[in-house]
């Protein structure tokens, strides 16, 4: 399994309560945040089984999955839902940098 992977794991346990307050305020959006923090955990293990035509679209939609969870996390900030600290948007930048590596 990529190393990455395991820094996904972590990650996703760091917006985890973030999902849960946004769902107070905005059920879409915390469905719409866990749908996309998921797939970037399930795309990459997919990737990892993937033939080798299909590695790097499935490495490809968990970096698309990283931005759309970056934006979620960007918008719930903006409504005042929760506040995202740095760590955890570097965290998501380091994820998409891995992604972006492996798809070139």
């Amino acid at each position: 399994m990529l190393r990455i992977y395991s820094f996904i794991l972590e990650t996703l346990r760091k917006i985890a309560p973030l999902e849960g307050r946004i769902r107070k305020h905005d059920p879409d959006l915390a469905r719409q945040l866990r749908r996309a923090a998921s797939s970037i955990a399930l795309n990459c293990a997919e990737g990892e089984g993937s033939q080798a035509g299909n590695i790097k679209a499935r490495f490809r939609n968990a970096l698309g999955s990283t931005y759309e969870t970056r934006a979620c996390l960007d918008v719930a900030e903006v409504f005042g839902y929760v506040e995202a600290n740095a760590q955890l948007r570097d965290d998501l930048d380091r994820i998409g940098a891995t992604l972006y590596r492996l798809i070139e």
